[in-house]
């Protein structure tokens, strides 16, 4: 098993193309984010899966990065069949956006007013599956309201939660928390705590997972 986990956070990897984004963190935030103190109420990111399961991956992701929106697309939609539906797998994820992207806060927060309305995953894959907001450098606002409106979400509700940036400390939390696991760019994976280094494709995690639920037998 030591084969599967390195001391580093390195690269991921789908279908042999390297899928991690790296960007040195800077202390300026991005244009237009928030400057916002750590989440006082203990939030540890949105969760799949059994409370149950004896496997925990923690992704550390950016909305606005290509390479997490390949992962989220092609990638996870196989990890949730084989892996979280069967209870194998319980997966947190965690926001980390870059400081070289101008809206990866936004949509964090834009995620964030849909989970306080229990709509957090579906946004998530919504942001991810319509990436084309992040290629054009235009405001997303309108768009992420109307993806808000299609799910069904209370959209007075949502506008006080973005307007009032209602959930940049967790956000900010998350950063911070990423930052100090050593977490450098995007998307890096934590598996029962452990920095994983290796592709990110379905079948490697899955022969991972197989590996240590043997081990766990």
């Amino acid at each position: 098993m030591k084969g599967f986990y390195l001391l580093l956070v390195g690269v991921a990897v789908i279908g042999g193309g390297v899928l991690w984004y790296g960007s040195q963190r800077t202390p300026a935030p991005a244009p237009g984010a928030p400057v916002a103190v750590a989440a006082a109420d203990g939030f540890r990111g949105y969760t799949l899966g059994s409370d149950s399961a004896a496997i925990e991956i923690t992704e550390y992701s950016d909305f606005e990065c290509p390479f997490c929106a390949s992962f989220a697309t092609v990638q996870m939609p196989v990890i949730r069949e084989q892996l979280i539906a069967t209870g194998k797998v319980r997966w947190r994820y965690r926001d980390f956006p870059l400081p070289t992207h101008a809206y990866s806060r936004f949509a964090a927060l834009a995620a964030q007013c849909a989970g306080e309305q229990g709509k957090f995953w579906e946004m998530h894959d919504q942001l991810f599956t319509n990436h084309q907001w992040a290629q054009t450098g235009k405001n997303p606002r309108g768009l992420f309201r109307e993806f808000a409106r299609g799910l069904g979400l209370d959209v007075d509700k949502y506008d006080a939660c973005m307007d009032g940036q209602r959930y940049a400390g967790r956000v900010q939390a998350s950063v911070q928390e990423g930052e100090a696991r050593g977490v450098k760019g995007t998307p890096s994976f934590y598996v029962n705590g452990r920095p994983y280094q290796g592709r990110s494709a379905s079948d490697d995690f899955k022969a991972l997972v197989d590996s240590l639920t043997k081990k766990h037998k």
